[in-house]
């Protein structure tokens, strides 16, 4: 079976691509630096003849209020519209557990606006909500850091590691369409601030994690629920303190 992946040369879409490839599948892997771009358009047409499945596991160049937004709904109107031309059976997306629940965060406003999007796309797809990724917790502290504190809510978080998503992907991608949402989450839940603790320990960095109820995430303060999968979600086989100890084994 022909497959594109569109930002197959992102964190996600090489492995997503490795998989699909080790399962015995033509695997392409589609992005700018290859000649196809989905928020231009350039190269769809041709990449996608006859192609079964598409998967969308582009991100922004900016996340930017308006050029997120005009980034994932002008990249997901033109890849919806090349699938139908193309006679694709299943388009696939990557989005993020409780998009639409952070409004104020321009970029989880435009993540929504794509599921949205493709929900009345007219082809059959099926889109993975997963949670944060362990890859990105250095990323999360800096961004909430001033000085040598770093100011985070004690809400819960329980994210996942990239491989088990892109194995979540390569699932989903030769399965049928649901026409509908699935969610992936990590092993275990944290407390937002006792995780980054534990992260900044590892990494014997000195900064200090303080408690703040009204510490904001993407712009937005979270309760218990905010960033939590529902019922029946998948579960991811990696967990946050296996993955820590091996990265830094490899540092």
């Amino acid at each position: 079976m022909k497959i594109v992946v569109i930002g197959g040369s992102g964190l996600i879409g090489k492995k997503l691509v490795n998989g699909l490839r080790e399962r015995g599948h033509e695997a392409v892997a589609a992005s700018p630096s290859s000649g196809v771009n989905a928020f231009t358009g350039e190269g769809l047409t041709d990449a996608l003849v006859g192609a079964q499945v598409v998967v969308d596991v582009t991100n922004s160049p900016s996340f930017e209020d308006g050029p997120v937004l005009e980034f994932f709904e002008k990249s997901s109107r033109n890849l919806l519209v090349a699938e139908a031309i193309a006679g694709v059976g299943h388009h696939v997306a990557l989005s993020v557990v409780g998009a639409d629940r952070i409004p104020e965060s321009g970029y989880m406003r435009a993540k929504a606006s794509q599921e949205k999007q493709i929900k009345s796309g007219g082809v059959p797809y099926t889109i993975l909500r997963a949670t944060q990724f362990f890859e990105f917790m250095g990323a999360i502290a800096q961004s909430a850091t001033d000085g040598q504190t770093v100011r985070l809510p004690s809400a819960f978080i329980q994210p996942v590691i990239s491989d088990d998503v892109a194995a979540a992907l390569v699932d989903i991608t030769l399965g049928e369409p649901v026409n509908g949402m699935v969610e992936l989450a990590g092993p275990n839940r944290f407390h937002f601030d006792e995780l980054i603790r534990r992260f900044l320990s590892a990494n014997h960095d000195p900064r200090q994690v303080v408690t703040d109820a009204h510490a904001r995430y993407y712009g937005t303060e979270l309760d218990d629920r905010t960033l939590i999968p529902g019922d029946n979600s998948l579960i991811g086989s990696t967990r946050f303190e296996d993955w820590l100890n091996r990265s830094l084994v490899q540092r």
